[in-house]
């Protein structure tokens, strides 16, 4: 077999199986110096698990790995931190009663570093390399007080302290809001310029088509292609990704509302530091239409969500659901009075990880008949449920008695509306739906979404997406520090007037 001389990475031929699934199938791989390259595919491609092999976290069953024109066998990420390589997961691996410079040095010693460093010395490093490679991260802030994109950086940061040359980031932009794509973006084409390496996985295309010099995309564990991101699109992209053409804009048709199913008035509502994140709150969605919420992350959509879920207490104001009072009554009877919900975290809220497929697809129904008689869990019942609803939404297992926490995040998605749209729900709150989601299950919950429109659901869509509450909205309405600051027809917005109000610098209106 023959390297080029000039890659920093080659992996050839590179095998790695798990139970019932072939994850790797004999895949070739390179990285050039000074290059952005996209590993792009769905959920479940195959992506991370090469990713993974490269970092050491796992070991090919075949194949081979060469670094900088050398081969390597990595038996773990330390060994691979020492050869220069850092990983940034999609899930940050950050202590968060941790300062940032402290997070710098967990670990330590490593080859690279000294042997013991004095705060004075790491805190000068830090800065050094933030103002190198425009991170600007404070090293004295305590991680839990940085945003989502803050705490990104820092990872970033601790790869490149510890003196990284090719960095991996996995799905790095799902938790950031646009303005945090756009600078991460511009952080990692400086990273480029400056000589370093960088894997970028994902799925979202205009992203891709943003960032990178070169995408190799994988279907099923396999390469399908490697093109330059110079002579490609979108639709060719998403062709390569799921093997047929994929819809990239929303079609909608015109559906007049009915009356208001979900209200809520002069809502007050603290956040997890006993302050308010909700500031007398109030807004109406009606059946057969979409209303969705645009604005920057932490302005108080995550307690809007659970207080109408019933998850969070309401201070102050009022939830009902078709007229029913239902402020602060417990979940199961929100849901009875009609509530489904799409959660914002589907891990910590959407399932029960370690549960079967099949139960938490009985999860709000386990104790109505048919699936408990006489205080027994009927588990034919169940089983012909999940099966039923499993073949539905398209939820792809190896058996719907695989454990849910296994699936990819786009399957445990269809999961999730599965359960949640086969209760025929009267209210649907969407948090979220697509995060993290490869155009192909992007495409699939649109069309749920908008078919329960048509079916006369009031959907009310939260999403740090703009362009999806653009496509899908019937209404807007901007959230801004825990307050609605403006509304307007999804089919007369000004994209403009929407940035000004997410940025608290528009004129606020009345609620919607």
């Amino acid at each position: 077999m023959v390297f080029s001389s000039s890659a920093v990475v080659e992996m050839r031929g590179i095998v790695k199986r798990f139970p019932g699934v072939l994850a790797n199938d004999h895949v070739d791989f390179d990285l050039l110096p000074g290059e952005i390259h996209v590993l792009l595919g769905e959920n479940g491609a195959g992506k991370t698990t090469l990713m993974n092999i490269l970092y050491g976290l796992y070991r090919p069953e075949a194949g081979e790995v060469w670094l900088r024109g050398q081969p390597v066998h990595f038996r773990s990420a330390f060994d691979a931190i020492a050869h220069g390589l850092g990983m940034v997961h999609q899930h940050f691996m950050l202590v968060n009663t941790f300062t940032v410079a402290e997070n710098m040095t967990l670990g330590q010693p490593s080859p690279r570093a000294p042997l013991l460093e004095r705060p004075r010395d790491v805190h000068g490093r830090i800065v050094e390399i933030s103002e190198r490679y425009g991170l600007q991260v404070d090293p004295a802030a305590v991680v839990w007080q940085l945003s989502v994109g803050e705490q990104q950086r820092v990872e970033i940061l601790k790869a490149l302290y510890r003196g990284a040359g090719v960095l991996i980031l996995d799905e790095p932009t799902g938790v950031l809001t646009p303005q945090e794509v756009n600078e991460l973006l511009s952080i990692l084409r400086s990273l480029a310029e400056q000589g370093k390496s960088v894997v970028f996985i994902s799925h979202k295309l205009n992203e891709v088509m943003a960032a990178s010099d070169r995408i190799t995309v994988l279907r099923d564990g396999r390469v399908v292609g490697t093109v330059p991101t110079s002579e490609t699109n979108e639709h060719a992209l998403a062709r390569l990704m799921v093997g047929r053409d994929v819809a990239l804009t929303v079609d909608k048709e015109p559906s007049p509302p009915g009356e208001a199913r979900l209200q809520v008035e002069d809502l007050w509502v603290d956040n997890d530091r006993e302050l308010p994140a909700l500031r007398g709150l109030s807004l109406q969605v009606r059946a057969g239409e979409i209303l969705g919420l645009a604005g920057v992350a932490g302005n108080g959509q995550s307690e809007l969500e659970e207080a109408v879920a019933g998850l969070r207490r309401v201070k102050q104001g009022r939830v009902l659901i078709d007229g029913a009072d239902l402020t602060n009554a417990p979940t199961r009877s929100i849901i009875t009075a009609g509530l489904g919900h799409i959660p914002s975290d589907r891990y910590a809220m959407g399932m029960l990880p370690d549960f079967t497929v099949a139960e938490n697809l009985v999860l709000s129904v386990h104790g109505d008949p048919p699936y408990t008689r006489r205080g027994m869990l009927d588990r034919t019942a169940i089983v012909a449920r999940a099966e039923r609803l499993a073949r539905l939404f398209d939820v792809r297992t190896p058996s719907i008695q695989t454990r849910a926490g296994s699936l990819s995040g786009g399957n445990i998605q269809k999961m999730i509306l599965a359960r949640e749209l086969s209760g025929q729900p009267k209210v649907l709150i969407a948090a979220q739906p697509t995060r993290g989601l490869d155009v192909s299950a992007i495409e699939f919950v649109h069309r749920q979404l908008l078919a329960q429109r048509q079916a006369g659901v009031a959907i009310l869509l939260v999403s740090t997406e703009l362009d999806e509450v653009l496509a899908l909205s019937d209404r807007i309405a901007v959230m801004y520090e825990g307050r609605i600051v403006g509304v307007m027809p999804g089919a007369e917005v000004d994209v403009g007037r929407i940035g000004l109000l997410m940025a608290g610098r528009g004129q606020p209106e009345a609620s919607p």
